[in-house]
């Protein structure tokens, strides 16, 4: 049996003790990384965002949403039961930042793609106290006004894939024209869906003559938690 008193009445080797226990433990948990390709498991039906997502995100992280609305579902039953399944690391994998977020003043949004209509999110960014009379979030009804302008898409691409978003060349020549064909409904999509499968392409703001941000932002709300088929995965295990 190892004797405490020497540690206890000599601070530098108790000093040298800690940092000896430390530095396994930090080996312990650090080591294995370096034998790791990645420590996200690639998930199937996870893609890079459309460029209109992608400019919608952008206004997202601009109008600091992420301040009062996390996108990051804890795996404890009360969340999943709440929210939906619990988030995966796989679903943050093309976000520069993620948007996990440290609060919420209000609900998490990682599983809000499709739950409201284009209407509802429309009435709601324009007034959001005539659908929540106790909502305490501020009106963005001038992202209606705020046109979007598709000639500088491709740069913001671009920057994402200098940082490993797998966007292809193809991607990139196309993303002008991308932009404008999920906001219009009128768009022949056949190339834009094989490009970016499940996106949603529609009129997102109700004015078809013009691509806003409003449409933007829509756009990313309406595709979060859409991209993974979670009856693949064992809830249950969760619940028990």
């Amino acid at each position: 049996m190892i004797k405490h008193e020497a540690f206890e009445k000599n601070s530098i080797l108790l000093l040298i003790g800690t940092l000896v226990v430390v530095s396994i433990g930090g080996l312990v948990e650090i080591a294995p990384t370096f034998y790791l390709e990645s420590t996200v498991e690639k998930v199937q039906g996870m893609r890079p965002y459309a460029p209109l997502e992608l400019v919608g995100r952008n206004v997202y992280v601009r109008e600091g949403c992420y301040t009062c609305h996390s996108q990051m579902i804890r795996a404890l039953r009360d969340e999943v039961e709440r929210y939906g399944h619990y988030s995966l690391a796989a679903e943050s994998m093309y976000d520069h930042p993620f948007q996990w977020g440290s609060k919420r003043n209000g609900p998490d949004l990682a599983r809000v793609g499709g739950k409201y209509s284009d209407e509802w999110h429309r009435d709601h960014l324009r007034d959001p106290r005539s659908l929540v009379p106790e909502s305490i979030m501020p009106g963005y009804a001038f992202l209606a006004t705020r046109a979007v302008e598709p000639k500088d898409i491709a740069d913001h691409l671009k920057a994402n894939k200098a940082v490993g978003v797998p966007y292809t060349d193809e991607m990139l020549k196309a993303a002008s024209e991308d932009l404008t064909a999920q906001a219009d409904p009128n768009a022949d999509t056949e190339a834009f869906l094989k490009r970016y499968p499940k996106a949603v392409a529609r009129d997102f703001d109700g004015n078809p003559a013009q691509v806003t941000e409003m449409d933007a932002l829509i756009a990313y709300l309406q595709m979060l938690g859409t991209l993974v088929d979670f009856s693949q995965y064992d809830a249950e295990a969760f619940n028990r």
